[in-house]
């Protein structure tokens, strides 16, 4: 079992994070901490095999934080989780052993595709004495799938497509989620899903995650200004 601590500021954030791990095999949440010098003290006590990490947090900073732990000697694997999308903190990030990175919002696929891929090279190490190349290379180049022109996921049609895409041209301007889209274009909401996660893919719709008052967060959707004509390559 991979042992998982949690490190945000933001309650919402971190308990949208515990249910994403939580739905994953082969994981457990052993803590969390809100303040960088809270996870320092968790980190030394408690040893997790991994930290999802915020970078943005008071006093130190997430990357402060990395820099104390490496410094320290702690062999904790990272994952960062933060709105920072600077090329100068993703650098410095990965510098630091950082295994992967995500940039908020992400979605439910990102965020399992980089838990799993950080489960598989894990039990890789811990199983593998003497490997061959092959063996590394498929480790540790392990690209996340580009969609090119034309190249819809399988599973997925062009005409639902374009019944989906009427439908979020509808909403104009506006927020949606799937459950709107469901409810105006005739589809499943569970089809909508994998058609909204798509686009979001593809950077033609852009996600963001809504927290209420009460239930679970909801993710909403909004048209990618810059890249929305992009859908004539699929339709």
């Amino acid at each position: 079992m991979i042992t998982v601590l949690i490190v945000e500021d933001d309650p919402m954030v971190a308990e949208l994070n515990k249910q994403y791990v939580e739905a994953l095999p082969g994981f457990q949440i052993i803590s969390a901490a809100a303040l960088p010098e809270e996870a320092l003290q968790k980190v030394q006590q408690l040893k997790p095999d991994l930290l999802l990490l915020d970078i943005y947090m008071p006093g130190m900073t997430g990357l402060e934080l990395l820099k104390q732990l490496r410094t320290a000697g702690s062999e904790t694997d990272v994952i960062v989780i933060s709105a920072a999308n600077d090329t100068a903190s993703i650098q410095q990030a990965l510098q630091y052993g950082a295994v992967d990175y995500l940039i908020k919002p992400f979605n439910w696929e990102r965020f399992q595709q980089a838990m799993l891929a950080y489960r598989e090279r894990k039990q890789f190490l811990l199983a593998s004495h003497a490997v061959k190349q092959g063996d590394i290379d498929r480790m540790l180049h392990q690209h996340i799938r580009a969609v090119s022109p034309s190249d819809l996921p399988k599973g997925l049609t062009k005409e639902t497509l374009k019944i989906i895409w009427n439908a979020i041209q509808e909403e104009g301007e506006a927020d949606f989620s799937a459950e709107d889209i469901a409810f105006s274009s005739g589809v499943s909401r569970v089809s909508v899903r994998k058609y909204l996660s798509f686009l979001d893919s593809a950077h033609i719709l852009t996600a963001s995650v809504s927290y209420g008052s009460v239930g679970r967060p909801q993710t909403r959707y909004r048209l990618n200004g810059e890249n929305h004509e992009q859908i004539h390559c699929f339709i």
